[in-house]
């Protein structure tokens, strides 16, 4: 605290004022497991700032970034190559430095992008409208949630077993704190669930990923028709927006809305972040949408110009009425997304889509063939699950000291199921050389 200014005669007399008996008594919402009751064990008290800079830097020297050995890692999260130009352009310090238009009709550099990045949006998943980003795949999933809740007034959610597992549970940290309930189907590794069975009348939405997190690929459009019979809305999730390049868009599929993950495009991995959220949905549904949408108006000469036709967040109007409290969108990683699609084009959306799915089968035949390792996802795009005869963390950490970073364990994605930890989430991207594939393929013979 002592490099708060206040006194504690002026805390005392803060405290009062608000009826608080003490400072800890303002943490009371937090709970007691989320609290630390002393300082953290093993932390030095002091350490110059050479020393925490030398320190820091050994810790770093620990990991292994995935650009520096044959790396398989999907589950949400994909490596992919993005030019050069993109990080030019972003690095511009009209772009770097500019940050939320609170002044908007004069920032319309910022609000033409976001015009350009929501149209990419709704045209590659084939919905009405998009809007200016949200924070990442996660939250815009639970955004999608709530919003289908106030558009049906019903107050349950129906969550695929093939949803990702942090998007799940971002879902029920909403549902638990907020006022709608989340059941969660089984995950089914080869698919075959029916969560149209789920669906009844307090059903608000149906929230099914495609691909699903253990890569499987499937027609949604009975899905759609079972929801719309019942008043549901059908909310489709892509964690793998480069997909849409090759797959049927969920909005031909009867997607109601659409959250998904845009890091893919233009955000290289970045030990975790940042991310950027896509949003779309239906036109008649706009007015229900979190966030922002940009629109294209003239102005008084006639001239071509941009506006915030809609912003519903708690910054812009009244708190009670917001349709979300998340109070800014991800404009360079949104704007980086919009300068990569756009060099890639149509025609380069689809020819990188169909890179990504021709590693993914070659790379899928050659684990196949692996003695003691078998193919689960039937249909896929660019990631699949393998069931191994061992668990598959052990094998990851094997490999990983080999120099393959072989996937992703379902032991780590779903630990509560462990009859699922012998299987191994791998995802193959248009980084990956097929003397990788080999070399993953003799290392697992190796060790199996």
């Amino acid at each position: 605290m002592r490099y708060l200014p206040h006194t504690d005669a002026a805390r005392r007399e803060m405290l009062a004022a608000i009826g608080a008996p003490s400072v800890d008594a303002l943490f009371r919402d937090v709970p007691a497991s989320a609290r630390l009751d002393g300082p953290i064990a093993g932390l030095p008290t002091t350490k110059g700032e050479l020393e925490v800079e030398r320190h820091m830097a050994a810790l770093a020297a620990r990991s292994r970034p995935a650009g520096t050995m044959a790396s398989f890692i999907g589950a949400g999260a994909y490596r992919h190559h993005v030019p050069s130009c993109v990080d030019h352009l972003v690095q511009r310090g009209e772009f770097l430095t500019s940050y939320t238009p609170y002044q908007p009709e004069v920032s319309q550099g910022t609000l033409q992008y976001l015009f350009e990045f929501q149209t990419q949006v709704a045209m590659v998943t084939g919905m009405d409208v998009a809007n200016a980003s949200m924070y990442d795949g996660a939250t815009a999933t639970v955004e999608a949630v709530m919003m289908a809740n106030r558009v049906t007034k019903r107050g349950k959610a129906v969550l695929s077993g093939g949803l990702h597992p942090h998007y799940r549970a971002v879902v029920e940290t909403h549902a638990r704190f907020g006022d709608f309930r989340a059941v969660c189907a089984p995950p089914l590794p080869a698919g075959g669930e029916d969560l149209a069975s789920l669906v009844d009348g307090e059903t608000s939405c149906v929230v099914v990923q495609n691909p699903s997190a253990f890569g499987q690929v499937v027609d949604l459009s009975p899905l759609a028709r079972a929801c719309q019979a019942k008043g549901a809305l059908l909310v489709v999730v892509v964690t793998e927006i480069v997909s849409l390049g090759l797959l049927s868009p969920p909005g031909a599929m009867g997607a109601d809305i659409v959250a998904a993950e845009g890091q893919s495009i233009g955000n290289a991995l970045n030990f975790g972040g940042p991310h950027v959220g896509l949003f779309a949905t239906r036109e008649k549904y706009v007015r229900q949408m979190p966030g922002r949408l940009t629109g294209e108006t003239v102005d008084a000469d006639g001239r071509r110009g941009w506006v915030l036709t809609l912003s519903t967040r708690e910054q812009h109007i009244r708190r009670e009425k917001a349709t979300s409290n998340i109070c800014t969108n991800s404009g360079l990683c949104a704007l980086a997304f919009t300068i990569h699609l756009s060099l890639l084009g149509e025609d380069g959306y689809r020819r990188l889509a169909e890179l990504n799915h021709a590693n993914a089968v070659t790379l899928a035949g050659k684990l196949d063939g692996v003695r003691g390792a078998r193919l689960v996802t039937e249909a896929f795009f660019n990631e699949f699950t393998l069931k191994l005869p061992v668990p598959a963390a052990g094998v990851v950490d094997e490999l990983a000291a080999q120099g393959i970073l072989a996937g992703v364990p379902g032991g780590r994605l779903w630990p509560e199921r462990p009859e699922l930890a012998d299987l191994l989430v791998v995802a193959a991207t248009e980084t990956n050389t097929e003397a990788e594939m080999d070399l993953f393929a003799s290392k697992l013979e190796e060790m199996l």
